[in-house]
């Protein structure tokens, strides 16, 4: 039974320092936390939001102070205007409260990116099968020693993306503006025809009611009077079509502003300000201010610091370890150290894949920069075109059209009433002024997206909303 005698310091301590390792072990580890989605209460706040105005107040306030587009008040009470639709929707919107919690993965990736590899707790036992031999075991602690600098180059890999993340959400926040702008227009738009279709319905009905008279006194025929009953049909019609478009467009819009389709709120059918700012150079002022290439630049600095990290990675770090063990009955102290030598391998994929996607990086900027500059003369060509032709509408055949109706209505007193000429007038007006309509969004769409492109005046952060309040209005 000799072989069963172990050192005293064996049998009592080994436990021990296992015991406390895990223990330690356990104690730096988090716990997991169900967190279940509850559809049904986002159901309740998503109907509620317009009641969050004291805190889209502060918003209006903080954007002031920073020097960002702002309302000078937020008030719901005399309808929602366009200025203050915007900045409902950089509250609400659900596309940006995806970004901004995006952008929240990429800040803890920084926060904690960049941290010593844990220590490595090791223990060995030997049983000789002798009846005499002793029990030989070994309790190491294990430290890889970070010298390559691989760390300092990941933390700054991270705050690069980091910085990137933030700079989407400028662009996706400019970007929503310019769209709110543009479905504001169009919705304004969309509530003129609608305007215009009622009113050239209305006007086809006297026609149509003078044209009964007519055919009743055997004054028309009966083809003639066919002709005119279907072009009351038919703009019957066209104005159903037209209310349906303004309906369309109106949850369009709410979609953006991030409210349901049937928010209980008085939109204001005015077209948004718009600003275009007048530059020598637009070209350098879309590289200098375009928020797009802004997040560009950036991701081309990320694949920069992974590229830089992929380099110090090729470097070794240092392992040693340390510890206490016993053979033979004799207690013995253990040392180690290991040192990776970079022959072989050196991270040679990994540093040629980062080379490689810089170049992609850089690539992606420049192309981009390239279909700006197209997009931008495409839509400044669109603001000149629109705008002659609207002119020409606006000053010369509308009013020509306008006079036509006042004569046709003054013969038609005098009791001189040719109904084919007055119905051609109505249909002739009503067409140029829908194609006026037209036109007018088209150059507002065309100064949004000249707005868009050249960027905002001054660089600023996003706007200073938390992802928790965009999504609950809590």
């Amino acid at each position: 039974m000799e072989r069963w005698k172990r050192p005293r310091f064996a049998r009592n301590t080994a436990p021990m320092l296992g015991s406390a390792v895990w223990a330690l072990a356990l104690a730096g580890c988090q716990s997991f936390e169900r967190a279940p989605i509850d559809l049904s209460g986002h159901r309740s706040a998503f109907g509620e939001r317009l009641k969050a105005t004291e805190s889209i107040s502060e918003l209006v306030e903080q954007l002031a102070l920073e020097g960002m587009p702002a309302p000078e008040r937020f008030d719901l009470s005399d309808g929602l205007s366009p200025s203050e639709g915007e900045v409902l929707a950089l509250f609400f919107n659900p596309d940006l409260r995806i970004a901004r919690l995006d952008a929240g993965v990429a800040l803890a990736r920084y926060e904690e990116g960049g941290l010593w590899q844990d220590p490595e707790f090791g223990f060995d036992a030997a049983e000789l099968l002798s009846p005499t031999g002793p029990l030989e075991y070994g309790l190491t602690l294990g430290l890889t020693l970070p010298l390559s600098g691989r760390l300092e180059t990941e933390k700054e890999k991270a705050k690069a993306g980091y910085k990137a993340e933030l700079l989407r959400i400028v662009d996706a926040e400019w970007e929503l503006r310019a769209r709110v702008r543009s479905a504001w227009a169009a919705w304004a738009t969309a509530s003129e025809h609608l305007r215009l279709a009622d009113e050239a319905v209305q006007q086809i009905e006297q026609v149509a009611r003078i044209t009964d008279r007519l055919e009743a006194a055997e004054e028309l025929t009966r083809v003639e009077a066919r002709l005119i009953r279907a072009e009351l049909v038919e703009s019957r019609a066209a104005a159903t079509v037209a209310e349906f478009h303004e309906a369309q467009a109106r949850v369009n819009l709410l979609r953006l502003l991030g409210l349901p389709p049937d928010a209980p709120v008085d939109l204001l059918p005015a077209h948004p300000p718009i600003d275009i700012p007048q530059t020598n150079d637009p070209m350098a002022r879309i590289i200098q201010a375009n928020t797009r290439l802004a997040v560009l630049r950036a991701d081309y600095d990320v694949k920069e610091e992974s590229y830089r990290h992929e380099i110090r990675k090729q470097y070794p770090d240092v392992s040693i370890n340390g510890g206490y063990g016993s053979e033979d009955n004799d207690d013995r102290l253990l040392f180690g150290i290991s040192l990776p030598i970079p022959l072989l391998n050196a991270n040679r994929a990994g540093i040629a894949e980062a080379r490689a996607q810089r170049e992609v990086a850089r690539a992606i900027a420049e192309t981009t920069f390239e279909r700006l500059a197209g997009d931008f003369a495409i839509a400044r060509a669109i603001h000149e075109s629109a705008t002659t032709r609207f002119r020409t509408l606006s000053e010369e055949l509308i009013p020509m059209l306008n006079q036509q109706a006042s004569e046709v209505a003054s013969l038609a007193e005098l009791g001189e009433v040719d109904t084919l000429l007055l119905l051609e007038t109505i249909s002739r007006r009503f067409e140029a002024k829908r194609q006026a309509l037209d036109l007018n969004q088209a150059i507002l769409d065309a100064a949004i997206e000249m707005a868009r492109l050249l960027g905002p005046g001054v660089p600023h952060l996003p706007a200073p909303v938390e992802p928790s309040l965009s999504e609950d209005s809590r």
